[in-house]
């Protein structure tokens, strides 16, 4: 099973120097420098629209993008820099339910709404990212031929995609908390969904859920590497205490419940409770359903492999209740017949298998105890509203990395030397070298982005 797809922005073209007043002459090339970088980005987004795969290029680029950004706007802020007119940032939204299926443009104004879309993009890269590298790994740890050093090398890979997942729910967060109430107090202007704090932090729940979903899959590979040639009782050596994964699904499922409720929540800023795409949607109830069906599967197993007379009943009692959630997903689901693209396709598909695959082990298991507690214990079976108030409570095994905005580069509040001090030295440089100046800009060699050393 795959994370969401997030379809990445696109965005209009726009030069700051037509927008953008420097009194002082100190800034020019530093303007000039946030314009080519900002048509770099403007570029990959477009090119993102004609390529298959996510690649961290667009994370490089919004690395050095949104500190020239943060500087601007902070120069404007302080007096350093002055707006010629409020400026108008075009971008296309993603998350919106329309008429047409497709992806309006808006016209947001200020550069907040610039900072706000940039963020947005960049928690969808760096989720679609951690998309790309679960899709490459496959079923690895269903595959009996992979030697212990290529199944932890996937593993590890699988734990650099939870990473880029916990970013993703950081910046979410970041987004949602402090840079869009700020950005809906300060407009009148109807912001879309996407730049809607309530649909923000159910894309942080979500992101999280997603993070926790992999982290549960790496703690279970070793254990269904040896257990996949005869999947079911008993449970081998290496398998985790079944009670804990089913808190971990568990956890899971309130996340994605909770996502799902926020996303259809309307908010002063957006236009209806309707806004959100129905594929989020269905994502996220889908998910839910599966996670809580999970984990009662894992319920019902704990409670039959602590053994005794006592706990027959309800291993048998969780896993008919897993059974009944499992075939009702199986059968259908809320995203059934949603799927248009070769895309969503794919994702029903896999997801069809996913329940398959569950519903077949949950099958072997409750066979196994159900003949137990004929032949052996005759415990009866609690009623559903009984294992219900039997249900623990969900366990978080990651959590989102908190986003610390970059700070600026250059004007007031960065930590550089004041740009007339710098300036002079860059002249003195060319000077004594005989050549040009080269934009302080972050380059290639020296910038630290995101995905740094993390190659695949």
């Amino acid at each position: 099973m795959t994370t969401f797809l997030y379809e990445l922005s696109t965005t209009g073209a726009i030069s700051f120097s037509d927008i953008i007043n420097d009194p002082t002459g100190s800034f020019t090339r530093r303007i000039s420098d946030a314009t080519q970088i900002r048509s770099r980005l403007r570029g990959t987004l477009k090119e993102s629209k004609r390529t298959d795969g996510e690649k961290d290029y667009l994370t490089k680029i919004l690395d050095e993008y949104l500190p020239q950004l943060r500087s601007i706007s902070e120069c404007v802020a302080h007096g350093e820099l002055q707006l010629k007119s409020e400026p108008v940032f075009s971008w296309r939204t993603t998350l919106s339910a329309n008429l047409f299926n497709n992806s309006p443009r808006v016209s947001l104004p200020s550069l907040h709404a610039e900072y706000a879309c940039c963020l947005l993009t960049y928690a969808f890269a760096f989720s679609n990212l951690a998309r790309t590298i679960v899709a490459s790994l496959g079923s690895y740890e269903n595959d009996r031929a992979i030697s212990q050093a290529e199944r932890e090398a996937k593993d590890e890979r699988l734990k650099h995609a939870t990473g880029y997942l916990g970013r993703a729910s950081g910046i979410f967060t970041y987004l949602s908390e402090t840079v869009l109430g700020e950005l809906e107090r300060s407009t009148s202007t109807k912001l879309p969904p996407d730049l809607s704090s309530e649909v923000n932090t159910a894309l942080a729940r979500m992101s999280l859920a997603d993070a926790q979903t992999l982290a549960i899959r790496k703690l279970l590979s070793k254990s269904f590497y040896d257990s996949n040639v005869t999947p079911g009782p008993p449970l081998p050596k290496s398998h985790p205490a079944p009670g804990l994964i089913a808190k971990l699904h568990l956890e899971c499922a309130s996340l994605y419940s909770s996502a799902r409720t926020l996303a259809k929540t309307p908010s002063a800023s957006s236009k209806s409770s309707d806004d959100v795409s129905a594929e989020l949607r269905h994502y996220l109830g889908d998910e839910a359903s599966l996670h809580s069906a999970i984990a009662k599967k894992w319920l019902g197993i704990d409670a039959g492999e602590k053994g005794g007379e006592s706990k027959a009943g309800d291993a048998v009692g969780f896993l008919v209740w897993a059974k009944k959630e499992l075939q009702e997903l199986k059968d259908g689901g809320k995203g059934a017949g949603l799927a248009k693209g070769d895309r969503e396709k794919r994702d029903r598909n896999l997801r069809k298998e996913k329940v398959a695959k569950e519903l077949e082990t949950t099958e072997i298991w409750l066979k196994h105890y159900k003949k137990t507690n004929d032949t052996v214990h005759f415990q009866p079976i609690p009623s559903q509203a009984d294992l219900q108030s039997r249900i623990p409570t969900g366990v978080s095994a990651v959590f989102a990395t908190t986003y610390d905005p970059p700070k600026p580069i250059f004007g007031l509040g960065s930590d550089s030397r004041t740009q007339n001090e710098k300036d002079s030295l860059d002249e003195d440089y060319a000077g004594e070298s005989g050549g040009s100046t080269s934009p302080s800009v972050p380059s290639r060699s020296s910038s630290k982005y995101a995905g740094a050393g993390e190659y695949y």
